[in-house]
């Protein structure tokens, strides 16, 4: 086996969870082979550099061997080598740690401070309806 497709080889590398994901990188171009955009029909041999691009970073792998079956991710290191830069690894750290330091207020889950400070204010809300509904209580008592 000389030649594989490069949509095949990235779903047996684990690099996509399904085939299909892998042929919609392709068609969005998303997948590089050396400069050029890569067709899911591109074929790709032994020493081509592969790039990535899954948002906010672009993975490179260099192929060291072929396959079209799917391995197990322990034989995935005999078959490529991940060439990805470190600043672009750097990146999946600063977007992680950002997403808790920069949430936007009312985007996601409440904090615990903002949970209190708003079972605070619909809790001063509810407490007086303006209902003086005290007679009722006298009532069952006679």
């Amino acid at each position: 086996m000389n030649e594989v497709r490069v949509d095949k080889w990235l779903w047996a590398m684990r690099v996509f969870k399904t085939r299909t994901v892998a042929t919609e990188a392709c068609k969005k171009g998303r997948v590089l082979i050396g400069e050029a955009v890569a067709k899911p029909s591109r074929t790709i041999k032994v020493g081509d550099v592969v790039n990535v691009r899954k948002p906010p970073v672009t993975y490179s792998f260099r192929v060291k061997a072929l396959t079209q079956n799917r391995l197990g991710a322990k034989l995935v290191p005999d078959y490529l080598e991940d060439i990805t830069p470190k600043s672009q690894l750097d990146l999946l750290d600063i977007v992680k740690i950002s997403g808790f330091i920069d949430r936007r207020k009312g985007l996601g889950r409440p904090t615990k401070r903002e949970g209190r400070e708003l079972a605070e204010f619909t809790g001063s809300m509810y407490d007086s309806d303006g209902w003086d509904l005290d007679f009722l209580d006298d009532d069952d008592e006679e």
